[in-house]
Parts: C-alpha cells; structure tokens; sequence
C-alpha cells in the first residue's frame, strides 16, 4: 500500500518541527515519510498473535540493595580541623540578619 503525503501534511510538519525546508527538502521529506509510512503497514502485517505487549526490549526490574550504613559516625573526623563547632555542627558567622 502506497502512501502518498501531500504538501500540507510536509508544512504542517515542518512548522510542528519549526524546520524552515527547501522545496527539495519538501520532496525528499514526503519521500522520506511515504517508505517509513510503508515500512508500518509492512510491520501491521504481522501476525502477533499470543505475543504480550512490551515497553521494552529487554525486562526492566528495579536494582535494589539494602541500605546499610558502612562508614559509620565520622562526624568527629569531619570536625577535627574545625575553627569553632557546637555539639556535632559546624559554628559559621551569621550571614543574613
């Protein structure tokens, strides 16, 4: 089944796409659109039958891990050198009044 795209559908594309095209643009665009048009009807042929839809090519699955802490405290190691802390923070000069 040929399909035939005219002009319009091209500009409408094209303003969809904001592409400024030649008119040899225009032609290779509708020729370009016409065989992927084609090559759809091609694969609608296809008998698939018993074949579960996908989203994906490959199964997905989320990768998780447990979330276990393994570098423990350091709070006293990230606040040995320090100028001036509080309690487990850092003591900075106030900055907005």
């Amino acid at each position: 089944m040929a399909n035939v795209i005219d002009d319009a559908t091209i500009d409408y594309v094209g303003i969809l796409a904001k592409l400024e095209l030649s008119d040899e643009e225009k032609e290779q665009a509708k020729k370009d659109m016409a065989s992927m048009l084609d090559y759809i009807d091609q694969l609608n042929e296809l008998d698939t039958t018993g074949v579960e839809p996908m989203s994906h090519v490959f199964p997905i699955e989320n990768v998780m891990r447990e979330d276990v802490v393994t570098n423990g405290d350091e709070s006293e190691k990230t606040l040995f050198n320090a100028p001036e802390r509080k309690d487990k923070t850092f003591v900075v000069p106030k900055t907005v009044e």
